[in-house]
């Protein structure tokens, strides 16, 4: 009822100022909008991506944060992979752990809550924000950390792999902490996805800390922690991704001529081809950075991950910071171009890439955002996940009045399960997205002179769990 005088009082409102145009709500269809996860990993450990240094003032992180998104936006990017819990501390407010170092000062209050902040103003522009932890690791390099920190109040928890300490993943203490963060924010936040990268236990040379434990051992309590969390997750929030990042190698030799190295279900006592044949995650993102023409090369090894499981997605990982990088001085950035093509042609379940890191983007390293570019061409939703959830929204009642400043549009929701809408128009038979906008929104003007010619506009709601709804099709 509430909703449906809102949209009476804004339909008088809009007869007094404007006048009716010629537009009228016909029993058509639209074209489904393209579907593809294009997700960019921004870090804040050691400043990597964001804030660019520790201590800048409120308004200096949050124009540095804005200015990532609305380029994002500009690429046609849709979900941003924010570093959230670098080591066991926090860039949001936390009665359980302190304010991360690499914001303000280690336990320093940045005046702000920069999670809140982040989730506000990348719905706004139709992004998701995806919150990653790295649910084990308690400090690096020997940085300070805040008061209250978990390595400072239960050093028993602690194993140390040379300058980097970790919670001992295969205590009960140590998941349940980790599991009580993680919840925490998914309580408390709007985030769209929970994802961890690939610190579970620590790489070589230091994966043999003293634990007292075998390599199985070590697995099986991850998996335990794994599955729990993905439990947990669904229990509250069942349309939050949960997505995790593993090596982009499971164990050398696979798939075939995989050469010797690091071995992550060894190693790190990550079986994340456990996790995905069992659906234990949302998606799977091994970390794909090599080279297409490598002997571990990006296509054999995004075969290898896509075949485990054909009914949950695999989105790869790509290192767009390798190119011209100390790591790989000649790497050019048409073969992150060329990784993207390669990704949609091997995906088995739907298309999607997360880009390593924002930086190298944001900095245009090599020309990667043209090459970006001209792969995310128009708007593009993240793939539906119907396992979540199938619900579809209901079409709503939509309203168009012309004025002085352009076309104002406006919609009544016939339920409450929209989280997006997208805005397509039609032009000389040709349909295409002009907008995503958040769940909340019950309106937007649209220039007149990008509504020169149209004769159709759509207004289509997506579920939470990214279900496409019946669209509201008018025409003039």
């Amino acid at each position: 009822m509430h909703c449906f005088l809102a949209f009476l009082r804004l339909l008088i409102i809009f007869a007094a100022v404007g006048v009716l145009h010629a537009w009228q709500q016909v029993n058509e269809g639209c074209p489904e909008p393209a579907r593809e996860f294009r997700g960019v990993w921004v870090a804040t450990v050691f400043n990597l991506d964001w804030p660019s240094s520790a201590g800048l003032s409120a308004a200096q992180q949050q124009n540095e944060l804005l200015a990532i998104m609305n380029r994002a936006l500009q690429l046609r990017m849709n979900a941003i992979i924010l570093q959230i819990r670098p080591n066991a501390d926090a860039f949001y407010r936390s009665s359980i752990e302190p304010w991360s170092g690499w914001l303000s000062g280690p336990g320093v209050n940045p005046g702000y809550d920069p999670l809140a902040f982040a989730v506000a103003e990348a719905h706004r522009r139709g992004l998701e924000l995806h919150a990653w932890f790295n649910p084990f690791r308690t400090t690096v390099s020997g940085k300070p950390v805040g008061r209250g920190h978990i390595a400072q109040r239960r050093p028993n928890l602690l194993l140390r792999a040379g300058s980097t300490t970790l919670l001992n993943p295969a205590l009960s203490e140590s998941q349940q902490h980790v599991l009580r963060v993680i919840m925490d924010v998914v309580q408390r936040y709007d985030i769209d996805g929970v994802h961890l990268d690939d610190y579970f236990y620590p790489y070589p040379p230091h994966h043999n800390v003293a634990d007292g434990r075998t390599p199985a051992q070590r697995r099986a309590a991850v998996d335990s922690f794994v599955h729990r969390l993905y439990s947990s997750v669904k229990a509250v929030k069942p349309w939050v991704r949960v997505g995790i990042s593993p090596f982009g190698i499971w164990q050398p030799g696979y798939p075939s001529g995989v050469p010797a190295g690091v071995n992550a279900y060894e190693h790190l006592a990550c079986d994340a081809r456990k996790w995905l044949a069992s659906g234990w995650v949302d998606y799977l993102a091994p970390q794909l950075y090599w080279r297409i023409d490598s002997p571990q090369g990006f296509p054999s090894l995004m075969r290898w991950w896509s075949a485990i499981n054909p009914r949950r997605p695999v989105w790869p990982g790509i290192a767009a910071a390798r190119v011209l990088s100390s790591e790989d001085r000649t790497r050019p950035a048409s073969e992150i171009g060329r990784q993207i093509d390669l990704s949609r042609q091997l995906a088995r379940q739907s298309s999607g890439q997360l880009l390593w890191s924002w930086r190298s983007i944001g900095t245009n390293r090599g020309g990667l955002q043209q090459e970006i570019a001209a792969r995310y061409r128009g708007f593009a939703l993240p793939p539906s996940m119907p396992w979540c959830g199938s619900a579809r929204p209901s079409r709503p009642g939509v309203a168009i009045r012309e004025t002085s400043r352009g076309f104002n549009v406006m919609w009544n929701p016939a339920d409450t399960s929209a989280r997006k809408w997208v805005i397509s128009i039609r032009r000389g038979g040709q349909w295409g997205t002009l907008c995503v906008l958040p769940g909340t929104r019950r309106w937007i003007t649209l220039p007149a002179s990008l509504m020169n010619g149209a004769d159709r506009l759509a207004v289509r709601p997506i579920s939470a769990c990214g279900n496409s709804g019946t669209p509201a099709v008018l025409a003039r």
